[in-house]
């Protein structure tokens, strides 16, 4: 069997009061509720790990969001992990604020049913962003930013494997994994399958969801989707 592209997974992060409200939560640093911190957990335990679908082995890099719901969700999702490929996981993490949740500006706390009764009547963030906060194109200029960088991953390590350095996926592997948030999540999937931003409304990424990101007929230049909100809480 010829070896696999590798993939990227986008995690959002579990339950938080604001996810359950729906109110806007970029910069707030909101924390799971208990809720969130067991259904995690117990995620954890399903995907996580050897030969599972989070497979420490085939992962080579991690991208976290600073936001403490973003932290602990990783933390749960990998917490069943024996010692070694704990290490293993925590050696590829990198905190990075390009994979932090959109920016609401004006509108964080607020939900779309109050942003469009008190402020704006046809608001769509899509296409009228945010004030104070982040427009579209800013939104889409830095996620085209971590599109870019997981695909230069994965052609680096395609190289790799075509080269006989890696015999497949496994072991110092190619996948990526983001652990974020709900419109990055979005967002990212919009631009990795190369769709005009305004189409990301027609995803959905509940907490908790785990998207996967891959290729078409074994080609690095058909980035597709390959499966969506998984296992939502």
């Amino acid at each position: 069997m010829a070896p696999r592209l590798p993939r990227v997974y986008v995690v959002r992060h579990g339950e938080t009061e604001w996810s359950l409200s729906g109110q806007h939560t970029g910069t707030s640093d909101i924390p799971l509720t208990a809720n969130g911190e067991k259904t995690v957990r117990e995620l954890g335990k399903q995907i996580a790990g050897p030969g599972k679908l989070l497979c420490p082995q085939t992962i080579s890099h991690v991208y976290l969001s600073p936001r403490k719901r973003a932290q602990r969700t990783f933390e749960l999702l990998f917490e069943s992990l024996n010692e070694d490929d704990h290490k293993y996981m925590c050696r590829h993490l990198q905190t990075t604020d390009d994979v932090r949740e959109w920016d609401y500006g004006a509108y964080e706390g607020l939900t779309s049913e109050e942003i469009r009764e008190k402020h704006d009547p046809d608001w769509d963030i899509w296409t009228k962003g945010c004030p104070d906060g982040e427009s579209p194109d800013k939104m889409q200029e830095r996620v085209d930013k971590v599109v870019h960088t997981v695909a230069k991953v994965h052609e680096e390590h395609w190289q790799k494997v075509k080269s006989g350095q890696r015999g497949d996926a496994g072991g110092e592997g190619g996948d990526v994994l983001i652990v974020t948030h709900g419109h990055f999540s979005k967002t990212f999937l919009t631009r990795w399958c190369k769709l005009p931003l305004k189409d990301g409304r027609i995803f959905v990424v509940d907490a908790g969801g785990v998207s996967v990101g891959g290729y078409q007929h074994h080609d690095l230049k058909e980035q597709s989707l390959l499966a969506m909100n998984l296992y939502a809480l």
